[in-house]
């Protein structure tokens, strides 16, 4: 919220998503751990419906007021539900976190795990995409050797810009580490050009075409990219509506910036982990950009990890949820 109020006034070209009354609404069930899986609905005072999320494997589901009601909206129903079990609450629009108690199950074991890449491949992303070629069995084999052993399925979206060979590619999940490592050695970073990409498309592509998983499974999407979507196209998908939708399905976002991206990209996947339950995340780089602890982002007390060590991190803290009663 901080970065928000510091950055608004730089007049940069993004959508500006209300998100100054937050309501952080956490889901347990009566052992105190968090519910994955459940459907938080939230009304306003005359019965309508104005925002669902799915929550994920803490939990927890983001409302926004300012962003889904009317300004005459003051006070909101929330029921959260899953199997046959139901709860509800009501509250104001002052932001504030509240717990609701959830008489269901705790999460079934092994734990469904879905993750995908949403990988810029123009050619300015030719380190990254090459970081996570050399290191995806490795991911893949400490992810299967976790506490939970989760029953995992690996995608991936990639994308360039319009005017390229292609603008966008979908993988759809699958559980064959080796066939989709083997899909992943076949990206080549090329095309781009001008600065922005087809994000929105990407996003969209990533979001919708994949099958993912329905019900009570931790959904991932890792966005690896160096530049902010286009906002001029015309007849094109739009990141704030389509990062709703993401948060609709359960889906956490976690943008993990890479060199070169601008002021203007920072904020936009600031947003995108925002919504959804992510984390903006960036890489560091050294002299001639090789590894280091450099950024240009605004960020302060970061601890530097590579490319391929943040995605196993991220995975284990969202599966450790699962297990760790809501505080």
């Amino acid at each position: 919220m901080l970065y928000r109020l510091r950055f608004r006034d730089w007049g940069l070209l993004v959508h500006d998503l209300d998100v100054s009354q937050r309501h952080a609404i956490k889901i347990v069930n009566q052992r105190g751990l968090p519910v994955l899986g459940a459907r938080v609905e939230v009304f306003d005072s005359t019965g309508d419906r104005l925002y669902q999320v799915t929550t994920g494997a803490d939990g927890t589901a983001y409302f926004f007021p300012g962003e889904s009601a009317s300004p005459q909206s003051t006070t909101f129903e929330v029921i959260a539900s899953k199997d046959e079990a139901e709860v509800s609450i009501s509250f104001s629009s002052e932001p504030r976190q509240h717990t609701l108690t959830l008489d269901t199950r705790s999460s079934s074991e092994p734990i469904r795990l879905d993750v995908h890449f949403l990988i810029d491949s123009t050619g300015s992303m030719s380190d990254e995409i090459q970081q996570l070629k050399d290191n995806m069995i490795s991911v893949a084999e400490r992810i299967a050797l976790m506490q939970s052993h989760p029953d995992v399925r690996y995608g991936m979206t990639i994308y360039r810009d319009r005017g390229d060979l292609f603008v966008s590619r979908t993988f759809d999940f699958t559980p064959d580490v080796a066939a989709f490592t083997e899909a992943l050695r076949e990206v080549q970073a090329e095309g781009g050009g001008d600065y922005p990409e087809s994000l929105n498309e990407s996003l969209h592509q990533a979001i919708h075409l994949p099958e993912w998983r329905p019900e009570e499974t931790v959904s991932l999407l890792f966005l690896i990219a160096d530049a902010p979507p286009h906002l001029d196209y015309a007849q094109d998908f739009d990141y704030a509506q389509d990062v709703f939708s993401a948060a609709e399905s359960g889906i956490k976002i976690f943008p993990l910036a890479s060199s070169g991206l601008d002021d203007q990209g920072e904020y936009i996947f600031r947003q995108l982990a925002q919504i959804t339950g992510g984390k903006f995340l960036f890489l560091t780089y050294g002299p001639g950009g090789a590894p280091g602890e450099d950024t240009t982002h605004h960020v302060e007390d970061y601890s530097v990890l590579s490319l391929d060590d943040l995605v196993v991190r991220l995975v284990e803290e969202q599966l450790t949820y699962l297990n760790s009663p809501s505080q």
